[in-house]
């Protein structure tokens, strides 16, 4: 006797998502994924490569023909999202096209590692201003979308899905410019979840664990590579985006082919009475350092090393 078969309805039925960076790598998949699961999706990559030179409509045109070719409803878009009239651009046309928006996903991004005493001016300025001037841009004309409508009487279930990294949570030598981005990255999604919770969005954020062409060049061994593929991610972008995870937000979910696990933010640790004179903090700082819990490692976030 054959079982019957269940049918699972989409996650996203007709929500309408901007993915930025959508292009290839993570981005990709998010789009391949949400569109699978019945959103809408505005696929927004600049083209230009993984140092954010050049630009071409070719890789997110690829993804939306992908897409429609699924019988999925996407739309292309090159926007700078790192400009302020890109993502006003970007914004817009995700509601003129598709008659609103729920969810951003930012997950554009662009690398340019380099050792801290070696770093030039322009090599932080150009990360900085994609990874974290980008997710702002973007959030807030979104915002400022969903906070009019929830002025004029109507209700929104809005998603703003950030991307950080282990690298801004824990730290990876030769990411200065990275890693600061992405740590103020998982500042920014606690402080916007707070304040647009008013509107009836949520904000969280992944720090996924993918190889990707951000991610070719790190010193990672070869049997960790093999389960740092990013479908192991996007699931967890698609719950985001749904309606199921309405209760959830400020959270920073870390996901791959390896590791799923909630970040946990800074946390006061252990504590001492406050000293007048500077000659007792040595010792009052040194047994608060002994007490408290070490640093997670970069290391220790892909598995290479455990802690004892």
């Amino acid at each position: 006797m054959t079982e019957p078969s269940i049918s699972i309805a989409p996650l996203c039925e007709g929500r309408v998502c901007v993915v930025t960076g959508a292009g290839r790598g993570i981005g990709r998949e998010y789009a391949l994924m949400l569109a699978e699961h019945g959103a809408h999706v505005v696929v927004n990559d600049l083209g230009g490569d993984r140092t954010g030179s050049g630009a071409d409509v070719g890789p997110a045109q690829q993804v939306v023909d992908e897409i429609t070719a699924a019988g999925g409803a996407a739309v292309a878009n090159t926007d700078d999202i790192s400009s302020w009239d890109g993502a006003q651009a970007l914004v817009t046309q995700a509601v003129q096209l598709f008659g609103g928006l729920d969810v951003v996903v930012n997950n554009a991004g662009i690398l340019r590692d380099r050792m801290l005493v070696n770093m030039s001016e322009e090599e932080w300025d150009s990360v900085i201003r994609v990874h974290l001037k980008g997710t702002f841009a973007v959030s807030r004309h979104a915002a400022a979308y969903w906070r009019d409508r929830s002025k004029a009487g109507e209700t929104n279930d809005a998603r703003i899905i950030n991307t950080t990294s282990v690298s801004g949570l824990y730290g990876n030598v030769g990411q200065a410019n990275y890693g600061t981005a992405k740590a103020g990255i998982a500042g920014f999604t606690i402080i916007a979840a707070r304040e647009l919770a008013r509107y009836g969005v949520t904000v969280n954020a992944i720090a996924p664990g993918a190889l990707t062409r951000m991610t070719e060049d790190l010193p990672i061994p070869d049997d960790v590579k093999a389960a740092l593929d990013p479908r192991w991610v996007a699931p967890v972008c698609v719950w985001l985006a749904s309606k199921l995870s309405a209760d959830v937000t400020e959270q920073v979910i870390e996901v791959s082919g390896t590791n799923f696990a909630v970040a946990e933010g800074w946390h006061r640790g252990p504590t001492g009475t406050p000293v007048a004179d500077p000659t007792e903090v040595d010792a009052a700082v040194r047994k608060q350092l002994a007490d408290a819990r070490p640093h997670m490692t970069f290391a220790e976030t892909t598995n290479q090393q455990q802690r004892g």
